[in-house]
C-alpha cells in the first residue's frame, strides 16, 4: 500500500498542479496533515507553491483567489 506522501506525489505528477483543498479531498485527508508532507517535498525541490491569488484554472469563481493554495509538480518525470 502506499504511503500518502507517495500518494500525494502521484497527484501532483499526474495533475501537475492542485490546490490543497482538491488534494485533501482527493486523498481523503485533513488540509492540515497535508501542508507538512508539502513543505518537505518542496524542501526536496519537487514541488512549489504559487504565489497567492493565482487561480486554480477551474473557472468556476467560486473560490476567492487569495484564500486559495495551489502546488505545482516542478521535479523531473
Amino acid at each position: 500500500m502506499a504511503t500518502i506522501l507517495s500518494r500525494v506525489e502521484q497527484v501532483l505528477r499526474e495533475q501537475h498542479r492542485a490546490s490543497l483543498r482538491d488534494l485533501a479531498e482527493s486523498l481523503d485527508t485533513a488540509p492540515e496533515a497535508l501542508r507538512g508532507m508539502l513543505e518537505l517535498l518542496r524542501r526536496k525541490g519537487r514541488v512549489r507553491q504559487l504565489p497567492g491569488g493565482t487561480a486554480c484554472g477551474g473557472g468556476c469563481s467560486k473560490c476567492r483567489p487569495e484564500t486559495v493554495e495551489i502546488f505545482e509538480w516542478i521535479a523531473p518525470q
